[in-house]
């Protein structure tokens, strides 16, 4: 099955969990994008009042487009619901988020909220989260400097740069994003809490022990996975 038939699939699944008066957590990416899209027809079919916040700019903009309300998170006091896509999850429910270098917003959007919801095609779920690199968000000043850091820790970074080359990736925040090219990472709480300790380190892609369920698309439908 094609990987944006799996994406829509569980997109579409996703906003079944959506309830009537619920302050919602929009993601970023792909998925992402069917899910508003079918959420935008579940709210016009069925007159649902939702205040939604987003986590990223084109998120926004392509909710606003469609007639969903959008707030900002400083403008709500909890999020009930985020409906988020993930780059890897694995066995344990620890994932790696970024791709689309909104991580920063979409943890804060996470951990506002009370539930936390991945949409994910199957190619996404992995024994061992780490083939997917993993980004880091930095300040532009000093980026050299952190880079080195990541180097001499053996940690095989990357500028993140623009699909010609020419220009580094810039985040909504305007923050530069280095990925680390890992293939595995056996200790995911080690490496988050040393990443966070990093001068220079805004903020990085591991989601750990945040996700209650995992709405996976396949060639065999929809599959369902809550962790424990």
């Amino acid at each position: 099955m094609d990987k944006n038939a799996m994406k829509k699939m569980a997109a579409e699944r996703s906003v079944d969990y959506v309830e009537d008066n619920m302050i919602l957590g929009l993601g970023t990416g792909s998925t992402v994008v069917y899910m508003v899209e079918a959420l935008a027809k579940r709210v016009k079919a069925e007159n649902l009042h939702l205040t939604c916040v987003c986590t990223s700019i084109r998120t926004a903009e392509q909710a606003t487009s469609l007639g969903i309300p959008v707030k900002a998170l400083n403008e709500v006091d909890h999020i009930d619901l985020t409906i988020d896509g993930a780059d890897e999850v694995d066995d344990n429910f620890q994932g790696i988020k970024g791709g689309g270098a909104a991580h920063l917003f979409e943890k804060l959007v996470a951990t506002t909220s009370t539930r936390n919801i991945w949409i994910v095609d199957e190619e996404k779920v992995v024994d061992t989260i780490g083939r997917f690199p993993l980004p880091v968000e930095v300040i532009p000043f000093g980026s050299q400097q952190v880079f080195n850091k990541f180097v001499k820790e053996g940690l095989n970074p990357e500028f993140r740069t623009t699909e010609d080359g020419h220009q580094r990736v810039l985040t909504d925040s305007k923050n530069e994003v280095i990925d680390l090219h890992l293939e595995k990472i056996t200790h995911p709480h080690l490496l988050a809490t040393w990443l966070s300790e990093q001068v220079g380190v805004v903020e990085h892609g591991l989601f750990l022990d945040l996700v209650n369920e995992v709405v996976v698309g396949s060639p065999e439908g929809v599959k369902i996975l809550k962790a424990r």
